[in-house]
């Protein structure tokens, strides 16, 4: 079948920084297109997957992830090139655009990466149906059970790409972003009173990020602790695989935790509170050790060396790879296409026609053309 793979329009594919539903979609689109499916991303800036590609704008803004007009601009543009693809399915990853599924040339499925409660709950239900949802996670889904979900995928990646290590250094790692719900300031107070160093490696770009970290990190800095920022890809992937574990001490009900599946590819163990998903991701005293308070972290970090790096990686390799992501994936699309009685048509995308002499088609992709600056005349 043919799927046109929506995805947010603030970093590329795969995410060269932080990015975890990039990462995901990065994963899903090449295991789908190694499953002999044809697939089109309509993202921004330059491709890094196997699929082919077009862009709503030439550069992506990560400065600007979160912000409502760059994923309302590119949803609008989205919908004009949609018009020309005749996609068999078309996978969402943005919020902006369940509310133009209904004018959707093709059936429309929709994965939830945030929380169900407050606002984005009311939106699911308003769009729903037409939207065909998929939660990441039975946790998430079980936060808004009445809605029609059509499925529940846990995300993956592409474990052969995550170094595998097993004779671990002496620190713990904190990786995410510099946030209250992710917890850095307890993985600080944890570490120290366990005696153990701590590197922290975290986005911290946008105002409420700098006010954390001026605020309630700066001043807990010091003997014990590494503040290393945010990395990129290549720094993530030799702090997971090296670390004695990952620490994730949680605050809020994460819908599921890309980070823990990363970690867990490296062979890397999980020290984690028991918010969430955590429990459907982390085997507790297999792959990682949760705690049900803060105050329980100092001890399971002093026992994290009774974990075996293999059975991490095992369990990240049979539960959470892109060969298990794109097939359940197509499992749901299929479901779709026989509840909408269309089957899938197959064929190539042919007179994807230039929008405004700003894109340009070719058989094994769709690129923005090298003028392409800003794509205005879209509208």
């Amino acid at each position: 079948m043919h799927v046109a793979m929506v995805v947010p329009p603030y970093t590329e594919l795969p995410p060269h920084r932080y990015g975890g539903t990039e990462m995901v979609c990065a994963a899903l689109v090449d295991g789908l297109v190694e499953r002999g499916h044809e697939v089109t991303v309509l993202g921004v800036g330059s491709n890094g997957t196997r699929a082919r590609f077009w862009a709503s704008r030439p550069d992506p803004e990560p400065d600007r992830m979160g912000q409502l007009m760059p994923e309302l601009l590119h949803v609008a543009r989205v919908a004009r090139a949609l018009e020309r693809l005749e996609p068999d399915v078309i996978h969402d990853h943005t919020l902006a655009g369940l509310l133009t599924a209904q004018a959707r040339p093709a059936p429309t499925v929709a994965t939830m990466h945030a929380p169900m409660t407050g606002e984005v709950g009311q939106l699911a239900r308003s769009v729903a149906p037409p939207v065909h949802l998929v939660a990441i996670s039975a946790n998430q889904r079980g936060e808004a059970a009445d809605l029609p979900w059509v499925g529940t995928v846990h995300n993956a990646v592409r474990v052969a790409d995550f170094p595998f290590v097993s004779a671990k250094q002496d620190y713990a790692l904190f990786l995410g972003r510099a946030c209250p719900d992710k917890g850095m300031h307890t993985a600080i107070n944890a570490a120290r009173a366990a005696g153990i160093h701590l590197l922290v490696a975290a986005k911290c770009r946008e105002p409420d990020e700098r006010r954390y970290f001026e605020e309630r990190i700066r001043p807990l800095l010091g003997p014990g602790v590494t503040w290393l920022g945010e990395v990129d890809l290549d720094r993530k992937l030799e702090l997971l695989s090296g670390a004695r574990c990952l620490l994730f001490p949680i605050e809020w009900e994460e819908p599921f935790g890309m980070v823990l599946v990363e970690a867990l590819a490296c062979g890397t163990p999980v020290v984690a509170l028991d918010r969430g998903a955590v429990r459907e991701v982390v085997d507790h005293g297999v792959t990682g050790l949760v705690a049900s308070a803060p105050e329980d972290l100092p001890a399971l970090l002093r026992r994290v060396g009774e974990l075996d790096p293999h059975a991490c990686r095992e369990q990240a390799q049979s539960r959470f790879d892109q060969a298990r992501l794109a097939a359940d994936y197509e499992q749901v699309y299929r479901r779709v296409l026989s509840v909408a009685g269309r089957p899938p048509i197959g064929g190539r995308p042919v007179g994807l026609r230039p929008l405004g002499g700003a894109l340009v088609a070719r058989s094994d992709a769709l690129t923005p053309a090298p003028s392409a600056v800003g794509l205005g005349s879209l509208g």
